[in-house]
């Protein structure tokens, strides 16, 4: 792999902005290689740049004629910066040659700066980590105080200082022994006024915090010195440490990185050029703050110290295995078992159209019973694997154009689900459903009995039942960590008033939207089998008053869940815009609702209500998903009609998903219009366009969490913040 692609593909997406733009000064070196090539005649006039920098700087008499840069260091405002000065600008490229150092001076100048600031960061949080350690020693000798007096005083624990700058052992040794010899007193007095000045936060959110948060009721809790709360603030501060020793290992890797892509152009320079100007520069380099400071080094070698001490039992392999990041890496087995699922999936499809057509099921009074009856249980299977293909599909295209979607959801690191996991699964269920199909499609009644086989028709509730078993199912198999995530912010959103919403959570609350029919299918479940007959296969819900009730609710279940969301945020945030979406949601309600009504009753009252709030409605969502959902249609951009920024090449893919983001919205006309095909079976036409729905929501995922994650480039925000169990005093004052 080229330096170039391996540079990139080591960026940190969110920090892309800040890291050398290789690409652009090797577009510089192309231009000086073609200027040599064919020399200009003006080239031999110094342009007025270059007149002002040797102005501006001396040649300094040690510097020897041969040398062709001389790098000079600038402070301004206790900042300090680097210009080169391109010694010999009369040659040929001389121009070239003086925009690229002036580009590089700028994109190294940025780097160095950028990386000051973050090791500034990390050193604030290296400082309130340590306060928290801190009281988390002071909590455990609390705790082993209340469990057996008789040890007050007699446990010595060394405090490791994150913020110090000394690392060695025999330091910490000294330390040690330093603080064995205080009089246990004075250290049992210390303990007391740490534990007097911290309270606990309150991290994890439940539906009664929710509340008390609503109702601005304090949210730290009085310490209560048990085995549970230690617990509980040991895990909190493992989750703290972990995550800024990733930030650590993130800010060590930006420096490599951008000091080895500065070597690798300025190489290429002298090899294009003929100088000798790399050693000089990287001499600059190597004494900048980018490279000389060991700050981050340091802060590693202490997190790594005290995680191992506090949190491993002073076992270095189990702590070094748990702050190292854990790669998700993908295996042959996962390849092979997804394309022998799809191949067995696409060999019942296979089969089950030659049954049909041997059998001459088609037209048949059995064909239209199975279609009232069976095909709607099933297709919620078929609803199910479509959107599960499209989020794979989803997956594949944000690694291809490093959308961040790992850190967007807020995934634990290293268990994220890759596209060939998602397919894989997809695949199996798929399979899974066509194989009960293919038992389940005998159309004949039993001659004597005159009703189906039992346990036939017992199938698709089976199947329904082994899936949800799976999905709950508490054993660590079957990627049990995205399970757990997955019925996590499902619970969050089926109770949208009582937690804060985060954007996992109202991402699938809009999946949730595009899947009406499949939980449409849910309530046909509970009545065909609750209260149908099921062994004659007779569908008698229709004419269920309780049943066409909850049809209408069904559909509007997801919206609602949405419009509790929006206003959730609307109290939160203050921000008028979730208002706006809010009043989205509320119209597709009520267009909904009367959409369904006029299936259900018809009428010309039901047909122009249904026309003039479905078409309101649309415009309405339409506008929000391609301007604020997506980020297009700015006006003043470089891109005509989308945005500044675009992660994919071709602008035409932008245009594509407008258009048919429109035309899918649409298909509510098939209701009003009552469009009939003879060819198709009402069921049959109902799912058709509930899988144009869910293949229009797959394309909004992409554009929406691409336009999210440049909105995190934006502004540099790479890490989620983690909440620190204690609060002291001090530091409340301000929070409240």
């Amino acid at each position: 792999m080229r330096f170039g692609k391996e540079f990139v593909s080591k960026m940190i997406p969110e920090w892309q902005e800040a890291y050398i733009d290789y690409a652009y000064l090797k577009t510089i070196l192309q231009d000086i290689q073609a200027s040599r090539k064919t020399p200009d005649s003006n080239s031999q006039k110094k342009p007025s740049l270059t007149r002002n920098l040797t102005k501006r700087y001396s040649r300094d008499a040690s510097v020897s004629e041969s040398h062709d840069i001389v790098v000079n260091t600038v402070t301004r405002e206790l900042e300090t910066s680097y210009e080169t000065t391109f010694l010999k600008p009369g040659e040929a490229a001389g121009n070239s040659e003086v925009a690229f150092f002036r580009t590089l001076d700028r994109e190294f100048n940025k780097v160095n700066s950028f990386y000051r600031l973050k090791v500034d960061t990390a050193r604030n949080e290296a400082l309130a980590l340590n306060k928290q350690m801190d009281a988390l020693i002071a909590f455990r000798l609390k705790v082993m105080e209340k469990k057996n007096p008789s040890i007050s005083g007699s446990v010595s624990v060394d405090i490791n200082a994150l913020g110090s700058s000394s690392n060695s052992r025999e330091e910490h040794r000294v330390a040690l022994a330093d603080l064995m010899r205080n009089d246990e007193n004075e250290r049992t007095d210390s303990q007391l006024s740490i534990l007097e000045r911290i309270r606990m936060n309150k991290t994890r959110e439940t539906p009664l915090s929710a509340i008390k948060t609503i109702l601005k009721v304090h949210k730290q809790e009085e310490l209560k010195f048990t085995k549970e709360n230690l617990k509980k603030v040991e895990e909190r501060l493992q989750i703290a440490f972990i995550e800024f020793y990733q930030k650590l290992r993130h800010l060590k890797n930006y420096s490599f990185l951008n000091v080895s892509a500065v070597s690798k152009i300025t190489k290429k320079y002298d090899k294009i050029a003929a100088r000798n100007a790399a050693k000089l520069y990287m001499e600059m380099v190597d004494s900048s703050y980018l490279t000389c400071s060991d700050e981050v080094h340091k802060l590693m070698l202490k997190v790594e110290s005290t995680f191992i001490e506090h949190f491993s039992n002073s076992n270095r392999s189990q702590g070094m295995g748990l702050l190292r990041p854990k790669v998700n890496r993908e295996r042959h087995r996962i390849t092979f078992s997804t394309g022998f699922f799809f191949g067995c999936a696409i060999s019942l499809i296979v089969a089950l159209a030659l049954i049909v057509h041997a059998r001459h099921i088609m037209g048949t009074p059995g064909q239209r019973t199975y279609m009232e009856t069976m095909f709607p249980l099933y297709r919620f299977f078929g609803f199910v694997v479509l959107h599960m293909i499209m989020y794979a599909a989803n997956i594949y295209f944000w690694r291809r154009y490093r959308v961040n979607y790992s850190f967007i959801f807020g995934f634990k690191q290293g268990t994220e689900l890759g596209y060939r996991h998602v397919l894989l699964l997809s695949f199996g269920l798929g399979t899974l459903s066509l194989c009960a199909v293919l038992l389940n499609l005998d159309m004949e009644m039993d001659s004597q009995t005159k009703d189906y086989r039992t346990f036939t028709e017992l199938i698709p509730l089976f199947l329904l039942a082994l899936v949800i078993a799976i999905v709950l199912c508490p054993f660590n198999i079957l990627y049990r960590s995205s399970r757990f995530f997955f019925l996590s912010v499902l619970f969050r959103c089926i109770a949208a008033p009582l937690y804060s919403v985060n954007l996992p959570d109202f991402f699938l609350a809009d999946q949730l939207t595009s899947q009406a029919q499949a939980m449409r299918s849910i309530e046909f479940y509970i009545c065909y089998y609750g209260f149908g007959d099921f062994k004659h296969r007779r569908n008698t819900c229709r004419s269920n008053n309780i049943f066409r009730t909850f049809y209408f609710i069904v559909a509007v279940i997801p919206y609602w869940l949405r419009l509790l969301q929006c206003i959730r945020r609307l109290i939160e945030e203050k921000d008028l815009g979730h208002g706006f979406n809010a009043v989205k949601y509320l119209l597709t309600i009520v267009a909904a609702c009367l959409r369904t009504a006029y299936t259900l009753n018809r009428g010309t009252t039901w047909n122009i209500t249904a026309w003039v709030f479905s078409g309101v409605a649309t415009f309405y969502a339409t506008y929000w998903d391609i301007v604020i959902d997506w980020g297009l249609l700015q006006r003043g951009c470089k891109n005509s009609f989308l945005r500044d920024k675009l992660l994919v090449p071709h602008k035409t893919v932008y245009y594509v998903a407008m258009v048919l983001n429109v035309l899918l919205r649409l298909v509510w006309l098939q209701t009003v219009l009552n469009l009939q095909f003879s060819f198709l079976h009402r069921e049959t036409l109902m799912a058709l366009l509930a899988c144009l729905e869910i293949t229009r929501r797959g394309i909004w995922n992409f554009f929406r969490l691409e336009n999210e994650h440049l909105n995190n480039v934006g502004r540099f925000r790479a890490f989620k913040s983690v909440p620190l169990p204690f609060n002291y005093q001090e530091d409340g004052d301000h929070d409240n």
